[in-house]
């Protein structure tokens, strides 16, 4: 490690995390390692000396919005105070040749997994090199990281990498093969951040559900993390994204239902219900299966999100047909959805049968334009409940918050008015008068 006395350049660091949460937790590492080795981090790009962009590499639009913000903050070299920019994550771990070639702007490239060499990398940058440091070494870094999210809510990774093998998904080649994080290490952020005041804990993952089982004795370790981890003095909420259908267990379940810290809202990304389609994805999990995880979830009264893909290879009118029909009669609470996209080096990308760019918007629309629908009166059914809020802001006259069945960043919030003063971080009772597709609307009553 070379301390910051070795070096000369600017102290003013900027960070640009683009992509999903998973991501931002790793710009959290990187960001907490340069504070306590003395480097100043602000959160305007054009007063920073150096600038990192921590990119997302999943789709076509995010490797875009990639590498249209790695173009734009190198503008600030032309008109800003940057004297050096570094490109990190998803997309160098996976074009580290090209970007290199493409983009001499960038003074260094850092994969998504080496953050711990990042002062080796400033010094060598330093030195007049562009280092490109690509390991594929799948550690977890332990650090602690500079929290970007407000004071009261941190997402904990719990694991990384995936072993799915999704025909469509380059998730695997970026991340490397599914790898739990210990179990000590994962207790010990969550009891360092409520020392801290955070009060919501969101435990990500790409597939939190399988936590534990690549272990030793090979158990399925979450619904164990979640009650420890809720009797954490200080938390008050553990929320749980991305579940994968075939390890969500009854015991899961019944511990989502009973704890009343654990929200009682399920993540789970199906991505379709037609039969060949999912055999040609490479998914899990039959119709049946699928449908009859769903009915247990109903069953233990807990909230549904899920999130499909229109236009896979193939996708005939009646397949999609299908989906429309399954998103009908399952009435998700949440769902989102997103067109295919072919990504190199996946199996997908090289079926026959890929499907116009016009007709995938077309079936984006229609299924969205059925959803709005459905998440209207699943919205409209909680008029008149009294859920607990925790307090995010304020404007136009009215405060904005979330309850346990809203996760940060994808879901709607729940406006309400109050006659007392709040501050971002409280948790309020607010009863539901009102609703629209996304929000809710409210007044405080204690």
């Amino acid at each position: 490690m070379h301390s910051r006395k070795d070096m000369d350049m600017g102290k003013k660091v900027g960070m640009v995390s683009l992509g999903c949460c998973k991501n931002r937790v790793d710009s959290e590492v990187l960001l907490g390692i340069l504070r306590d080795q003395g480097y100043e981090i602000v959160s305007d790009p054009a007063e920073a000396e150096i600038v990192f962009v921590n990119t997302c590499g999943f789709i076509a639009p995010a490797k875009e919005e990639s590498i249209d913000t790695i173009f734009e903050m190198a503008e600030y070299k032309n008109t800003g105070k940057l004297k050096k920019l570094f490109v990190t994550g998803c997309l160098s771990q996976r074009y580290p040749d090209t970007l290199y070639e493409e983009m001499p702007e960038v003074d260094g490239f850092m994969g998504v997994s080496d953050y711990e060499r990042i002062l080796e990398m400033l010094k060598r940058a330093d030195e007049g090199e562009r280092p490109v440091m690509i390991e594929d070494n799948e550690r977890f870094i332990k650090n602690e990281r500079m929290l970007t999210t407000p004071p009261y809510s941190a997402y904990v990774k719990i694991s990384d990498g995936c072993d799915n093998k999704c025909t469509y998904c380059a998730i695997p080649l970026i991340r490397g093969k599914y790898r739990s994080r210990p179990y000590e290490d994962v207790m010990e952020e969550c009891r360092a951040f409520a020392k801290k005041g955070v009060t919501e804990l969101i435990f990500i993952a790409q597939d939190t559900s399988r936590y534990g089982n690549d272990f030793e004795g090979k158990q399925l370790l979450l619904t164990k993390l979640l009650h420890e981890a809720s009797e954490i003095e200080g938390v008050e909420w553990i929320r749980v994204l991305y579940f994968y259908p075939d390890t969500v267990t009854d015991e899961l379940l019944r511990e989502m239902r009973d704890n009343p810290k654990i929200c009682p809202y399920l993540d789970l990304p199906l991505q379709h219900i037609d039969r060949a389609l999912l055999k040609r994805m490479n998914r899990r999990g039959t119709p049946e299966e699928i449908r009859s995880i769903l009915a247990r979830v109903r069953e233990y009264g807990i909230y549904t999100r899920t999130t499909m893909i229109v236009g896979f290879p193939g996708e005939t009118d009646e397949q999609f047909e299908t989906l429309l029909n399954f998103v009908k009669e399952t009435r998700f609470d949440r769902l989102g959805a997103f067109t295919y996209s072919p990504e190199d080096d996946t199996p997908a990308a090289e079926m026959p049968d890929q499907i116009d760019e016009e007709v995938k918007q077309k079936r984006l629309d229609q299924l969205m334009m059925l959803q709005q629908q459905i998440s209207l009166e699943s919205n409209q059914a909680r008029i008149g409940q009294t859920p607990k809020v925790l307090v995010e802001g304020f404007e136009d006259g009215m405060y904005y918050g979330r309850s346990q069945l809203e996760a940060p960043e994808i879901d709607g919030v729940i406006r309400f008015s109050s006659d007392t003063d709040l501050v971002p971080g409280q948790y309020v009772r607010v009863q539901i008068t009102d609703s629209d597709a996304y929000d809710l609307m409210g007044v405080m009553i204690e």
